[in-house]
């Protein structure tokens, strides 16, 4: 694909995101664009072809409203009937792990700590989900003494996979403790052989191979909950979102954060992670995936503050892959592409 025609098309892309889920003009999206094409001149750029775009989102004239229940469905199945969040709880069998999407990260295991590998991007934004953090934790003026902040954090890392964030949160001095999950064996193997290269974080790291159906929900959320629960890269890899986040919320203690990232289902999302991103620059390995997964914003925001009661001063930041730079902060990207979410749940 020549440059003229790269640009043309994420330009054209670009414009019908804007068309049908408007965004603040950012001056820095363009820029990044052209960083991008830049790159997609090589002869496998130019390999793009029908294929590309026959795995495209099926409607080209608008891009469908969706909801978490209809966001859920296993990668290479049909959809199965949703479960309903609210009474997923009832039943001690239900579960949002996806089988096929731990076997994918199973076969990234033994490269999980390859700076230049497969997980090179998780890598490179590991930086940014600590400063994401810490601007959740600054909005919150006068902490009171005694407080956790003073105290130590507690943090839950739920799919954990390798362990990058959850060794990174251990070596903080402000942590007290991190408690790190993962359904996946294989990649937990992985986490606890490159953590017992560090003595230090023997006595504030601890790695569990459960599921977060399977965790027991704290009986003294104030008392034994976390005020840090971390959901990095993994919402849009769950077979039921809704459910999930459900599980989720009451290891969160009354005062503190769940933090996740995720990424928002536009075309342009499409474009930068499944065209250029798995197939054009192979950045990431092909399959990771799954467009019609992806979860916006604005329905993060509704689930938490409308579908549900007691969160608040929910937060969210976008960013950017720049090949070759690696992840900038860009306001308005939540809109098209990756971005980080939290909320907080209020004080009893």
């Amino acid at each position: 694909m020549e440059p003229h025609v790269a640009t043309r098309n994420a330009r054209f892309l670009y414009q019908i995101t804007q068309n049908h889920a408007p965004v603040r003009p950012i001056r820095s999206i363009q820029s990044v664009s052209r960083s991008i094409t830049s790159r997609c001149t090589s002869p496998r750029a130019r390999q793009l072809s029908s294929r590309h775009l026959a795995s495209a989102p099926s409607s080209i004239q608008r891009i469908p409203h969706r909801t978490f229940v209809s966001t859920s469905h296993s990668r290479h199945a049909k959809t199965a009937e949703t479960p309903n969040p609210s009474s997923s709880s009832a039943n001690p069998a239900f579960t949002t792990v996806s089988p096929d999407e731990v076997s994918h990260f199973n076969a990234l295991a033994s490269s999980w700590w390859d700076p230049q590998g497969p997980s090179r991007i998780l890598h490179l934004m590991n930086p940014l989900r600590h400063d994401f953090i810490r601007s959740c934790q600054d909005s919150v003026p006068d902490t009171p003494p005694g407080s956790s902040r003073t105290t130590g954090l507690r943090y839950l890392d739920i799919g954990c996979g390798g362990g990058i964030f959850a060794e990174s949160a251990a070596r903080l001095a402000s942590t007290r403790s991190v408690t790190a999950i993962d359904p996946s064996s294989e990649v937990l193997a992985v986490a606890k052989a490159h953590a017992r290269r560090d003595p230090a974080l023997a006595c504030k790291l601890q790695y569990q191979n459960t599921s977060i159906e399977a965790l027991p929900v704290p009986a003294n959320p104030q008392q034994d909950g976390y005020d840090i629960v971390s959901v990095f890269e993994v919402v849009e890899h769950v077979a039921n979102p809704a459910a999930f986040l459900d599980r989720v919320t009451p290891f969160v203690r009354p005062g503190g954060w769940l933090v996740l990232s995720t990424i928002a289902r536009t075309w342009m999302s499409w474009l930068t992670t499944n065209v250029i991103a798995e197939d054009l620059l192979r950045i990431v390995p092909r399959g990771t995936h799954d467009w019609n997964k992806y979860i916006n914003e604005d329905e993060l925001r509704r689930h938490f503050l409308q579908s549900r009661t007691g969160w608040a001063e929910p937060r969210c930041m976008g960013v950017v892959y720049v090949p070759g730079v690696g992840w900038k902060e860009v306001s308005g990207s939540e809109k098209i592409g990756n971005y980080f979410f939290a909320v907080r749940r209020l004080p009893e």
